[in-house]
């Protein structure tokens, strides 16, 4: 529809109760940076086709592109293939071509893509961009908030995400108030949001969207129980929504059944998170060879998201370790740190610095991970190894801690855990 703005993304529910983070706040890390993006669930193949059906008639639709471009970044991340980056890349490409000035929605799915890729300094300029156009813009803002959220370090987001919850509370905003709480370290306060997200959620995708992330809140503080509920609701809602699927196989092998929970993880979106999450299970479970095949897979995998313009030095430092390469992890983990300072981020230089054998240098960056207020039972472990090594007494509490948040954090983190505290599970 040339002439008229079509928002890129689908309009949210909104509620009258406005929030304040700043209240009584204080945000951890989801695994997948990428996840925070948008508050729904993958686009439908259909979708894209409607799209795609629209512009054969209509090719001048310089929004439509735009939109093709967002349902493109949608796809990728349900389907874990890099390769609707590109595509979504010239959309957007089209769309600028078609309106180069005063053209929001292009900004926006062109933030989108940059978040999508690791690339969150150009995501947050172009939102920055986007806002100077249209301020009130809620997806540039939230594109904005996600980039910030990124860059960290934690809190850096705050204000972005409140302007978004000023301007259109809803799920999307709701969902984002949640991740800014948790990395601050207020769990209670990211249940008490995401829950608010929950009850605007419509669609089964965005039912599920929330209940993945109770799940993954409950799971971080050791419910298993918790967490075990909310991803059953949720599969009910949208049963093939792999972060609900990912959070069942976590709770399935925390509760001993690994061969049920290998099944789920051996059927999960190939991304590399998901294949190193599913080599740790196998490595724990002593079976080797069959987790250093999943690593070989998350390295290609790896490769293709970089060949596709993505940038993640967090799963490379993650992918030189598996491969007996500190050297490589420590200088993956420190581009990445030059680049921005998540608790994520700063956590994996200190965990690739260990590696290599330089604990003096990784313990205050250790340290640094969980300044935010967010205690992560995996930063709490590194911790603790860290200090061990270089003969710190503080090693036991840290150990100690990351147990008592998450006995199941990592089936091969948490095994070494209580080894060195010489404890039986």
């Amino acid at each position: 529809m040339p002439g008229g703005r079509r928002p890129v993304r689908a309009a949210l529910l909104t509620v009258a109760a406005a929030v304040l983070l700043t209240a009584g706040a204080a945000v951890p890390h989801r695994p997948d940076a990428a996840a925070t993006v948008t508050a729904t669930g993958g686009a439908p193949a259909d979708a894209i086709a409607v799209t795609q059906d629209r512009l054969r008639s209509v090719p001048g639709d310089w929004a439509s592109w735009a939109h093709l471009a967002v349902l493109h970044v949608e796809r990728a991340r349900g389907t874990g293939d890099p390769g609707d980056y590109a595509r979504a890349e010239e959309a957007v490409r089209r769309s600028r071509a078609l309106r180069p000035a005063g053209n929001v929605d292009a900004l926006v799915a062109d933030g989108m893509l940059a978040n999508a890729r690791h690339d969150f300094a150009a995501a947050r300029d172009l939102a920055t961009e986007a806002l100077r156009l249209d301020g009130h813009d809620a997806a540039a803002q939230a594109v904005l908030a996600d980039a910030l959220t990124q860059l960290g370090p934690a809190g850096t987001a705050t204000g972005a995400v409140q302007r978004l919850l000023d301007l259109r509370p809803g799920l999307s905003a709701y969902a984002r108030g949640s991740y800014d709480l948790e990395l601050r370290g207020d769990d209670a306060g990211a249940a008490e949001l995401m829950g608010r997200a929950l009850t605007a959620a419509t669609t089964p995708a965005d039912l599920g969207f929330c209940h993945a992330h109770l799940g993954d809140l409950a799971w971080n503080r050791g419910d298993l129980a918790g967490a075990s509920a909310a991803y059953r609701a949720g599969l009910l809602a949208d049963p093939h929504a792999a972060a609900l699927r990912r959070g069942q196989a976590r709770v399935l092998a925390a509760q001993g059944r690994t061969v049920e929970a290998l099944k789920i993880w051996a059927a999960l979106p190939p991304e590399a998170g998901n294949l190193l999450e599913h080599a740790d299970l196998l490595r724990a479970l002593g079976r080797d060879d069959e987790a250093a095949a999943q690593v070989a897979l998350a390295t290609a995998q790896h490769g293709l998201f970089t060949a596709n313009g993505g940038v993640d030095g967090i799963t490379g430092a993650s992918l030189a370790i598996a491969a007996g390469d500190p050297d490589a992890a420590v200088a993956a983990a420190r581009a990445e740190y030059d680049r921005r300072r998540h608790p994520d981020v700063i956590d994996a230089y200190a965990w690739s610095l260990h590696a290599a054998g330089r604990d003096a240098e990784a313990l205050p960056l250790a340290r640094a991970a969980l300044a935010g207020g967010a205690r992560p039972a995996s930063h709490l472990y590194h911790l603790g190894v860290i200090a061990h090594a270089l003969g710190d007494p503080a090693w036991r509490g840290h150990l100690g801690e990351a147990l008592s948040r998450n006995p199941h954090f990592s089936p091969s983190g948490a095994a070494d855990a209580r080894r060195l505290l010489g404890v039986t599970a």
